[in-house]
């Protein structure tokens, strides 16, 4: 990837959390809105483009940093409290993870390879096949590496913890001291919620700094299940499912 820019979104933190507060951004790119889309000469647009034609494409990271920090900026209009920033985050995230959903399956089973096979994807059955697939295979899709650990809660086996170290969405973004619960890696949590959604298995995902000295931007994605996710878990598995 190319390296980042010296550059950081800063979150403003009137306690109105009044929108005149901010500054204003301006664009100078003209309006296209009665131009319409310009297709290219040989009549195909990106939905005509092999799936697996971007498998190991990378994005530059200062796209991304520009990017993010523009959803953070919208997010943050007319909020009332950081669990109301979060919850927009993670809506942003939650349709991106229910439509990467369908790509990883994909890319997982012999017709994403590049034999002629025409297998069908197999969703996952099972809590712990789901969250590999979200840990060996959505993670180095979005960030081209794995999360750093997959834990289940010893007291409570509805849920799991994915451990980040150094989640990418933390690193562009600066969070004032008076808002140091705010965690803007909800992005990824909803991104992680809409892949378990759209895989049956319901569940409510959110994200909580647990920073270390060794890795201060450390974040814990809390995975939890619902009862009936539960209850079909210990059916599954006295039929011997995996």
């Amino acid at each position: 990837m190319a390296m980042p820019p010296s550059m950081a979104a800063t979150l403003y933190s009137n306690p109105a959390y009044s929108e005149g507060s901010r500054p204003s951004i301006h664009s100078s790119t003209p309006s296209f809105a009665g131009a319409g889309l310009r297709l290219p000469s040989n009549r195909k647009t990106i939905y005509d483009r092999n799936l697996n034609r971007s498998r190991n494409a990378e994005l530059s990271r200062a796209s991304f940093a520009f990017l993010f920090m523009e959803m953070v900026t919208y997010a943050q209009r007319k909020i009332k409290s950081v669990s109301d920033f979060e919850k927009k985050l993670n809506e942003q995230g939650y349709p991106l993870g229910m439509k990467l959903l369908d790509l990883l399956l994909y890319r997982s089973s012999p017709a994403g390879s590049a034999t002629s096979s025409s297998t069908p994807a197999a969703r996952p059955l099972r809590i712990l096949p789901l969250l590999t697939l979200i840990n060996n295979k959505l993670y180095p899709l979005l960030f081209s590496r794995p999360a750093d650990s997959l834990e289940q809660d010893t007291q409570d086996s509805s849920k799991y913890m994915i451990i980040d170290n150094t989640p990418l969405t933390n690193t562009y973004i600066s969070v004032p001291k008076e808002m140091n619960q705010l965690s803007v890696a909800a992005f990824i949590a909803g991104i992680i919620e809409g892949v378990c959604d759209g895989a049956g298995f319901q569940c409510k995902v959110s994200a909580h700094n647990q920073g270390t000295d060794v890795w201060p931007n450390r974040t814990v994605f809390l995975v939890a299940f619902d009862e009936s996710v539960m209850e079909r878990e210990k059916e599954l598995e006295k039929q011997g499912v995996k």
